[in-house]
């Protein structure tokens, strides 16, 4: 048998990798399956929500799939467990895109876990695809590995903030908050809003995070008369925070950030939390009040998972429907690039779960500026504005 001279051997790998499709080079990408990474905390403080964010996400990719996937390829969802640990986090994120090979982190659930995970994700040149974060560093400075769809905490509380203190002729505006990035970030926006309508917040207390009592806290509010009272606080806290403050016969009006808008704190706080004000963007769906297709989607996903469904299911859902629109506006070459383009030239709709039109270009890396209100009226989430 006689051996190919060497210019004709190299010229047949030529035609071979020329032959190869595109697809074969990008990390998650195969002719039949993308590989989309998401981290939830599912033993943590946010075990809860992290493993109805997972539902939600499952759920969406499994119609995905039966209906033929995305240009032929079938969703393959990657989740690990960080605990709501940053260490964790990064742990797991070099997991997901080194040995199991992940195409994009999509969904990911905390802040200081998402921040965390930045640097490994800039440097492995992998996508953070609408993180559940309302923090602005996942926006900012602007990157073509960001993508971001919830309004910040800043923006939320600054543009609520004074407009509740007008509305409801709050004459003293206070703040109790987490001592912590996320709990400073809601003080920042809402002492911003009200600067800009030229008040002043009247007092200020905090708590260290994993606290339960909230005794002097609420007492120092009570004595400064405050008649608006901003929540820094996530579930728990906020419960615990509004049962005080009945105990004490302090009455005034609570608003808080997304970090307080969960179904939880109507089941835990009963009638203390009544009245209970908070931004945000995506909807909590019930199954029979709502937008039709929210309404759907709260039926289906008990009838799935024998539980209702909490706006933490919607938000995993909704995660994995706009990356499925996206990327099949991307077509049958996806690659990071291509998905970036189909994202910078034109717009993904506004959606039933309360999300704006969602556009982006090379300098503007969150989506929408929405925002919302919603009250706690008769043991269910109203939204108000």
């Amino acid at each position: 048998m006689s051996t190919p001279s060497l210019p004709r051997l190299v010229l047949a790998l030529v035609v071979a990798v020329s032959a190869a499709p595109a697809f074969a080079q990008v990390a998650g990408i195969s002719p039949t399956e993308i590989r989309v990474a998401t981290l939830q905390d599912l033993s943590g403080p946010l075990s809860g929500p992290g493993k109805q964010v997972m539902n939600g996400m499952r759920m969406r990719v499994e119609e995905i799939n039966a209906q033929g996937g995305i240009h032929g390829r079938k969703i393959t969802l990657l989740v690990e467990d960080h605990g709501y640990d940053p260490k964790k986090a990064v742990l797991a994120t070099e997991k997901l895109f080194g040995r199991d090979g992940a195409m994009l982190m999509a969904g990911q659930i905390g802040t200081a876990t998402t921040l965390a995970t930045v640097p490994l994700l800039t440097q492995k040149n992998v996508i953070n695809f609408f993180p559940l974060t309302s923090a602005r560093e996942v926006y900012e400075p602007p990157t073509p590995l960001k993508f971001a769809f919830l309004a910040p905490y800043f923006l939320q509380l600054g543009t609520h903030t004074p407009r509740l203190a007008k509305q409801i002729n709050a004459k003293k505006v206070c703040a109790l908050y987490q001592d912590d990035e996320f709990g400073l970030e809601i003080l920042r926006g809402a002492e911003a809003g009200l600067k800009e309508a030229g008040r002043e917040m009247v007092e200020k207390t905090s708590y260290k995070r994993g606290a339960t009592d909230f005794s002097s806290q609420v007492a120092k509010l009570a004595a400064a008369n405050c008649d608006l009272v901003v929540l820094g606080t996530v579930v728990r806290e906020t419960v615990g925070v509004m049962t005080e403050a009945r105990k004490l016969g302090f009455k005034p009006v609570f608003l808080g950030s997304p970090g307080a808008y969960s179904s939880a704190v109507v089941d835990l706080g009963g009638k203390d939390v009544e009245g209970l004000y908070v931004t945000m963007t995506v909807e909590q769906p019930y199954v029979d009040s709502g937008p039709p297709e929210l309404r759907r989607f709260a039926s289906g996903y008990k009838t799935k998972f024998a539980e209702d469904a909490t706006v933490f299911s919607s938000y995993g859902y909704l995660v994995i429907d706009l990356f499925a629109q996206a990327a099949q506006k991307a077509g049958a070459n996806l690659t990071n690039e291509t998905f970036t383009k189909a994202l910078e030239t034109g717009s993904l709709p506004a959606t039933p779960y309360g999300t704006g039109e969602l556009t982006f270009t090379p300098t503007k890396r969150l989506g929408s500026e929405v925002a919302r209100l919603s009250q706690i009226r008769n043991g269910r989430w109203v939204v108000v504005d």
